[in-house]
């Protein structure tokens, strides 16, 4: 196979390359892709060295996919040409989510969908990845009729200028501002643009990519995105409210046996999901599964992952491993 990694010099871009060195998918060529000030930089993989190439060098060369994590605009831009060119596009950016014709896909939940024929794939974005792994087995089983879901998401997933903020704020250091406010010590309720509804772009995500993946419209979905000062991964508080009645020892016994999540949660030992320890981890952690005892039919989970794992890098490696294998 032949990959190329298009924004490799980025946050995600670098995570995308580690979980392939991690993996079992074999390369037979791999192509960093960057912005024009990165052409011919160095890129370590898996103990070589490789220079940064530029889009049109890449896509004479025809990789059989190109991983994309470069922003909407680049992948708006670049897509088409390298799909035009038979090349499979996955993208993490927003640029395609929502276009009816391109699979928006979480491979656990709905990578039977895809073909040959699919030159643009969609990955979701981070905060939906981990929830819809979780909510996936409770829909099918007990129908979801609505979900109230606060995130509470680390400052990995604005990028390197948020984590630098983040670190000149805790050293005293006054430096560049990717936020409106400071981030130590702080929180706020604001990720991405504000809309006219009063809801952020962010939270908009969680409800339309929901409704994509689980494959309905019919779901109910109010989101509070909420940003706070740790980097190791998205937390997410998430009420359930269900057609059929359920019971939590098999709601416990069904997520523990869905591929992809790990359960913790014992709380007489204070076990529950953190980010402090999903950092660097391609699982999605979950914890306080309670009956919501205010509401019938509803369910209470607190959900943990690393957004620049399964949120990106690990969904995208998990997509390209599927269509074209481990060897």
């Amino acid at each position: 196979m032949r990959l190329a990694v298009v924004g490799a010099t980025g946050l995600v871009g670098r995570e995308i390359i580690r979980v392939l060195e991690e993996g079992d998918i074999l390369l037979d060529a791999f192509y960093p892709v960057a912005s024009q000030k990165s052409i011919g930089s160095p890129i370590e993989f898996k103990g070589k060295t490789y220079k940064v190439l530029d889009h049109t060098d890449v896509i004479a060369l025809k990789p059989h996919a190109a991983i994309f994590s470069a922003g909407a605009g680049t992948s708006k831009e670049w897509a088409p040409k390298y799909a035009g060119a038979g090349i499979t596009v996955i993208d993490n950016s927003s640029a395609w989510r929502m276009d009816n014709d391109i699979p928006l896909v979480v491979p656990e939940i709905n990578a039977g969908m895809l073909d040959s024929a699919h030159k643009i794939i969609a990955n979701p974005n981070c905060s939906t990845i981990q929830m819809v792994l979780v909510l996936a087995p409770l829909h099918q089983k007990y129908r979801i009729r609505r979900i109230v879901v606060s995130t509470y998401q680390s400052v990995t997933g604005t990028g390197i200028r948020a984590v630098r903020q983040l670190e000149n704020e805790r050293m005293g250091i006054k430096g560049d501002m990717a936020y409106p406010h400071p981030i130590d010590m702080n929180l706020f309720p604001h990720g991405g643009s504000f809309l006219p509804n009063g809801y952020t772009t962010e939270e908009e995500k969680l409800v339309n990519e929901t409704r994509k993946i689980l494959n309905d419209q019919s779901i109910q979905v109010t989101a509070t995105v909420v940003r706070v000062p740790v980097t190791g991964g998205h937390s997410e508080s998430v009420n359930i409210e269900f057609e059929n009645d359920f019971k939590v020892e098999d709601v416990l016994s069904l997520l523990g046996s869905t591929p992809g999540i790990v359960i913790q949660d014992n709380p007489s030992e204070n076990l529950y999901p953190m980010p402090l320890y999903s950092k660097g981890r391609n699982e999605v952690f979950v914890g306080r599964i309670r009956r919501d005892e205010s509401q019938p039919k509803s369910l209470n989970l607190w959900v943990v992952a690393d957004n620049l794992r399964k949120g990106a890098a690990t969904n995208a490696v998990q997509i390209a491993t599927y269509l074209f294998g481990a060897r």
